[in-house]
């Protein structure tokens, strides 16, 4: 079942069309990339889907989960220092998302869901690794109870074995939880063991949109196949 779809989207900041028709479904535990460079757009359809950008035409299609209850997104940062209150220790970050009564979790629970400690849970960002912060970002959108995970370029700021970690923790909540996760990242290497499916983007358009496998194997536009020659190798 897909928990959503989006249909045509356009996307325009003045005369500047960032989005050009996009579509595309996310199905229940599936895991969606979106690749291209910097300005390619894809960024932008991940405001649009958390409501922070409006689109100039197009849709986007929630489907509900479960009888009644509305499908819920939460977002990660490229950013996960800048992401998290610097005056304010893991515990209290996480505290104040559980106090909207949406997760019966405990603090304790979410940081040992992403593979921290309960020792974070005293620290502030300063104290930690950018990947311990990125984890933390994760356990305080999984404390909202999603459905669909957007994680705009969670890894790009990240040493390459650290990425690797938080790919995997991604994929382990996939499984353990049936979360749907868009990955949007700018170079394939991060999507190739991750993703499901995933979607090239250049200038604002998908110029290639498959099953992850044969978007490797059998690229359809010259600029998919530029991307694919820059591809470093990830141990995931």
């Amino acid at each position: 079942m897909n928990l959503f779809e989006v249909r045509d989207l356009h996307v325009r900041y003045g005369s500047f069309e960032a989005v050009k028709g996009v579509s595309f479904a996310v199905g229940a535990g599936e895991i969606f990339g979106i690749v291209g460079e910097s300005g390619s757009g894809k960024s932008t359809i991940a405001k649009v889907l958390m409501e922070l950008e409006r689109a100039a035409s197009g849709e986007v299609i929630l489907n509900e989960p479960a009888p009644g209850r509305r499908l819920s997104m939460q977002m990660i940062f490229q950013d996960a220092v800048g992401s998290l209150n610097p005056r304010m220790t893991v515990r209290t970050a996480l505290d104040e998302v559980l106090r909207t009564g949406v997760s019966r979790r405990t603090a304790e629970e979410l940081v040992d869901l992403v593979g921290l400690s309960s020792a974070v849970l005293s620290q502030y960002p300063r104290e930690m690794s950018g990947g311990q912060c990125q984890r933390v970002s994760v356990a305080r959108a999984l404390a909202r109870e999603p459905d669909v995970l957007v994680a705009d370029e969670p890894v790009s700021a990240l040493d390459v074995s650290v990425q690797a970690r938080v790919l995997n923790l991604l994929r382990d909540l996939r499984r353990d939880m049936g979360l749907a996760i868009i990955l949007i990242a700018h170079d394939l290497a991060v999507v190739k063991n991750v993703c499901d499916r995933v979607a090239v983007m250049e200038r604002g358009r998908f110029v290639d949109q498959g099953e992850t496998a044969d978007v490797f194997e059998r690229p359809e536009s010259p600029y998919t196949r530029r991307l694919l020659a820059a591809v470093p190798r990830i141990m995931v």
